[in-house]
């Protein structure tokens, strides 16, 4: 019987190539989603990956949805959550909302996520936990004081629930993308994106399909002893 993966935000960018790889690799995947029905639709036509809609800043949402995807699929061996949103501002401009709304969203996001799968993971004694995290939780960003404590937070979370889950048979790593060429950042005008690539010591954007190989490695029994760690995915731009 195929595991099952959870991925959050898996229906478009680099959750999209997750959630297409785990399933070339074997696993039953479910994709969630958060308001665009359309890509999500497309994406399940494409792919035959389930979506389901839910909001992962509330955790009553979040839970429920979880039911439903074990209902329908079976107990979920791994958690992806790459669910994330921006509300950039320089720090004196930041507004408490975009504060809040990074911070449900990218953080308590995670722990609505992982929360109500973790004791089933404890009692059949396996369990991933993959959080896609990001460069600029590791080195900071102007205008992202919001965004980079959260994606940092996530680090914590992974560190922690790593020495938790390590006797139950289950890990939790992180991943952190450096630049990757999603929409959003092709959306970005050419000079700026020429700018940011400058920076790249590969002199190139980095592809979701490589974070997405990552993802498949972590979640296999290859990774069993990798635990509490970070990938860092950004072509040499940053260091830990």
């Amino acid at each position: 019987m195929s595991r099952v993966a959870l991925v959050t935000g898996g229906s478009r960018g680099i959750g999209a190539a997750i959630s297409k790889a785990l399933k070339d690799a074997g696993y039953a995947v479910a994709a969630t989603y958060a308001g665009n029905d359309e890509a999500a639709a497309a994406f399940t036509s494409e792919t035959g990956i389930k979506t389901y809609k839910w909001n992962v800043a509330n955790y009553e949402e979040s839970a429920a949805g979880i039911a439903q995807v074990e209902a329908d699929l079976g107990p979920i061996d791994v958690v992806v959550a790459n669910a994330g949103i921006t509300r950039d501002a320089p720090f004196h401009r930041m507004t408490p909302e975009q504060w809040h709304e990074v911070v449900d969203t990218n953080l308590t996001g995670v722990f609505n996520t992982v929360h109500p799968v973790w004791p089933g993971m404890r009692e059949r004694k396996f369990g991933r936990v993959i959080v896609i995290s990001s460069i600029n939780g590791q080195k900071g960003q102007f205008a992202q004081v919001n965004y980079a404590a959260t994606k940092a937070g996530d680090l914590g979370i992974v560190k922690s629930l790593a020495q938790e889950g390590a006797r139950a048979g289950i890990t939790a790593n992180a991943i952190c993308p450096g630049y990757i060429g999603t929409d959003m950042v092709m959306a970005v005008p050419e000079k700026v994106r020429e700018g940011i690539i400058a920076q790249i010591p590969t002199g190139r954007l980095g592809e979701p399909e490589e974070i997405a190989r990552c993802v498949v490695f972590l979640a296999s029994d290859d990774s069993g002893f990798i635990n509490g760690s970070t990938i860092s995915a950004n072509g040499g731009q940053f260091f830990v």
